[in-house]
């Protein structure tokens, strides 16, 4: 598989790496013994980023992942995060980064964290305080590089006066394009992009459906680009990706993650899913060409995002 390079300090990854959120929350009850399997199928199609978080089932999901890639943690680059309380609140006090470091360390079975991101801006903490802490862990031997999830620009760069930030990772696809506004900040700073839910939490495959006929512990439900109007009209607007996806003998959800992955060379999509068939479906993005024209057609189809909301109010991240 291609790799690509985020940041400067050499970090380098597949150009597709595997979210693995899902198998653990979100998107109603899963396999686990399915999930490890799929990891592990990931690895064998030459997947290399491997993303999960405190946050996924509260230390479930990173056990999950460390069993599945023990036979070759070596060869692959580990990600997770801090930063969430139990109540959905935010808690980067440097005693509890800490904490949740050697939680995170035995969740996965590994001496050392390739990539810890902060999960969500504290407002009640420093950023400088949060850079300075995961420096330390970093100069310990504990984490290799600093990452953050959903910050703005600002708080990009004071971190990165303390701490080298090596990558953010934020929700980006067709259906969800705020963070192009960041573009020019990543740029400046050389901070390299992980994109979650590139397929936009899955609206954009050939399995989306009304938010009523999801299990009801699953997110989509309440997501607001499943409202019944935002509903309709992002399946309209979805109808304009599938006759392209057609006419090039593949599915929406290659076509969204092509188009991804063609916005910028130091951009890595983790789309997460437990079916091995789904997983080599996303891999064979990575063999689709899109022309201008084409890329155009695609642009157009949502030229600023879904309808709706990426998250309700309560929880949209708020960069500064």
């Amino acid at each position: 598989m291609n790799k690509r390079k985020l940041g400067n300090q050499g970090l380098e990854v597949s150009a597709i790496g595997y979210g693995a959120m899902g198998i653990s929350m979100a998107y109603g009850s899963s396999d686990i013994t399915q999930g490890i399997e799929t990891i592990r199928k990931a690895y064998e199609l030459g997947v290399t980023l491997f993303d999960t978080a405190e946050l996924y089932g509260w230390g479930d999901n990173e056990k999950v992942l460390g069993q599945a890639v023990r036979g070759f943690r070596n060869e692959i680059t580990l990600a997770t995060k801090f930063g969430f309380t139990r109540d959905y609140g935010t808690d980067s006090r440097p005693e509890h980064i800490r904490e949740v470091t050697e939680n995170s360390l035995r969740n996965l079975g590994v001496e050392q964290i390739d990539i810890l991101y902060q999960h969500r801006v504290d407002p009640n903490v420093p950023i400088e305080d949060v850079a300075g802490t995961v420096g330390d862990l970093i100069r310990e031997g504990k984490v290799k590089f600093f990452g953050m999830s959903e910050a703005g620009p600002e708080t990009l760069r004071r971190a990165n006066t303390v701490q080298k930030v090596s990558v953010l990772q934020t929700e980006y696809s067709i259906f969800a394009r705020d963070v192009e506004m960041l573009f020019p900040t990543l740029k400046e700073l050389d901070i390299g992009l992980v994109a979650y839910s590139p397929l936009g939490r899955g609206f954009l495959t050939n399995a989306v459906k009304p938010a009523n006929e999801y299990a009801d512990d699953d997110y989509r439900r309440r997501d607001p680009r499943w409202n019944e109007d935002n509903f309709e009209r992002n399946v309209a607007a979805l109808k304009q990706l599938s006759v392209l996806a057609e006419s090039k003998g593949a599915t929406v959800a290659q076509l969204s993650l092509s188009w991804l992955l063609a916005q910028c060379n130091d951009i890595v999509p983790i789309p997460g899913t437990r079916h091995q068939a789904r997983l080599i479906e996303n891999m064979r993005a990575l063999n689709m060409h899109l022309n201008s024209e084409e890329l155009a057609i695609i642009n157009a189809a949502f030229p600023n995002g879904s309808f709706g909301s990426r998250y309700s109010e309560d929880l949209m991240p708020h960069w500064e």
